[in-house]
């Protein structure tokens, strides 16, 4: 309680929980922000990969894309690529029946950072011409 002007006064509850409500969704909001970044991806090198379909994850938080590349020497490769998330894809016309597994594709990519063979997936096209597209937000 607080004396104001000799009178009593009672401060509302809310004047004390507030600070701790904003700050808690600051803190929130910084969580979510880092999640979502695409700093591990290097955005000034775009790969373009022809492969086939391993598998297609049409899942939340992200979308995944397994890549089979054949390299120089004849060896498989498998390549881990993200995209966005399924509202995101279903906005550019993605349906979970998108890619299948066997399907023959051709993928531009920014590959990870730390040369891994992982990267973000931004545009697709398929053996039959058709193409998928994924732009992401935090370009």
């Amino acid at each position: 309680m607080q004396v104001v002007g000799g009178a009593a006064h009672q401060r509302h509850p809310m004047t004390r929980i507030l600070p701790v409500l904003i700050g808690l969704g600051l803190s929130l909001s910084s969580v979510a922000l880092a999640h979502h970044s695409a700093a591990m991806f290097d955005k000034t090198k775009e790969l373009t990969l022809a492969g086939t379909v391993k598998e297609f994850r049409f899942t939340n938080p992200h979308t995944w894309i397994y890549l089979t590349v054949v390299d120089a020497d004849g060896m498989d490769q498998v390549w881990e690529l993200e995209g966005g998330s399924v509202s995101h894809l279903v906005r550019n016309g993605w349906t979970s029946k998108s890619l299948a597994p066997g399907d023959k594709i051709s993928i531009k990519v920014y590959q990870r950072k730390d040369g891994t063979m992982a990267g973000e997936f931004h545009d697709v096209t398929t053996a039959d011409g058709r193409e998928l597209s994924f732009s992401p937000i935090n370009n």
